[in-house]
């Protein structure tokens, strides 16, 4: 007899890290701002709080695969915690002026832009993340980190270079995403 399809519950360790990870956005970003927003105890902490929200994002999808608990839920929560933590950092230090204002808004409307693509094109199918994609995830969150931590000024050729290649990795995936995304909705609407 064939065993009934039976959806993952919804409460998870997944779907938890995703929660926490939202959770720490606010925490991330008070930390952040703390005295200032320049102070650099504040900063290490919220250093810390990033790279543990970040950690959060590495494993909350690998464990849910694994295991079979994937959720409509963390289908959903789990690109906006991203982009919420992601999202917030590059505001906060664009807010504290660490960053360039440019870095962010090229970054953000890729971000949004591409979350929104792929929520509208639901109904044709999926498109799952590329290595250029995981690759543009991990530069932007090591750049984002080392924006944060209070480094010598010595170091900024380190980070702002790294973030050059974070702006170009998020250009670069992203516009492969809007290619295979059309080919996706050609292939679907031909009969």
């Amino acid at each position: 007899m064939p065993h009934a399809y039976v959806p993952a519950s919804l409460i998870n360790l997944p779907n938890a890290l995703t929660v926490l990870r939202l959770i720490l956005v606010p925490v991330f970003l008070l930390c952040l701002f703390n005295l200032g927003g320049h102070d650099a105890t504040w900063r290490w902490i919220a250093a810390g709080v990033f790279a543990v929200a970040a950690i959060t994002d590495r494993y909350d999808g690998r464990i849910a695969r694994s295991r079979g608990q994937v959720t409509d839920f963390g289908k959903i929560a789990d690109p906006i915690a991203d982009k919420a933590l992601t999202g917030s950092a590059l505001l906060g230090l664009s807010m504290l002026g660490n960053l360039p204002w440019w870095v962010t808004v090229v970054i953000l409307v890729r971000e949004v832009g591409i979350t929104l693509l792929r929520f509208a094109i639901l109904r044709y199918g999926v498109i799952s993340a590329s290595p250029g994609g995981k690759a543009k995830t991990l530069v932007q969150v090591v750049a984002i980190g080392l924006y944060v931590m209070p480094l010598p000024d010595q170091l900024e050729w380190l980070r702002f270079g790294l973030m050059l290649v974070a702006v170009a990795l998020t250009v670069g995936t992203g516009i492969d995403y809007l290619v295979r995304a059309t080919a996706l909705v050609t292939r679907s609407r031909r009969p």
